[in-house]
């Protein structure tokens, strides 16, 4: 059974992740309103998953979270934001990020492409609607002298 990390500040959305996880095998470990009450909860649980919003309730980032808990090994991290058009995520950031609104499905496909990224480094396509897989940054552009 996967354990699953919740950041996410609308309590609503954070419930109904929670339930529809639940139902489909997942062990949720906590849900976090806050990077402190979220990295906290890593740190307790050791998840194999973290699904992070990018802005929570004490005006932090779920990028935060994420540098946070880089070191713990093979963490697949999957964004759910309405934001993703006012931001750039990278591969050092997560794994994935989806849209919101999303359908349930949509979610429980998203967490089975990130375990497969996660364990293979690549994913079977289709994707679902919204989700974008998380691409390495761009190497800095060189001057040439001229």
């Amino acid at each position: 059974m996967l354990k699953v990390l919740i950041a996410e500040d609308d309590l609503m959305i954070a419930d109904l992740a929670e339930e529809v996880l639940v139902e489909h095998g997942y062990e949720v470990c906590g849900i976090a309103r806050t990077v402190v009450e979220a990295v906290t909860l890593a740190r307790h649980h050791r998840p194999d998953l973290a699904i992070l919003d990018l802005r929570l309730a004490d005006g932090g980032l779920g990028t935060e979270i994420a540098a946070q808990l880089r070191p713990f090994d093979g963490l697949g991290i999957l964004y759910a934001t309405a934001n993703i058009s006012q931001v750039v995520l990278t591969d050092v950031d997560g794994t994935a990020c989806l849209s919101k609104p999303y359908r349930s499905a949509d979610l429980l496909r998203s967490l089975e492409i990130v375990v497969e990224i996660v364990a293979t480094g690549v994913t079977r396509l289709p994707l679902p609607p919204g989700l974008q897989i998380l691409h390495p940054a761009s190497p800095p552009q060189l001057a040439v002298p001229a």
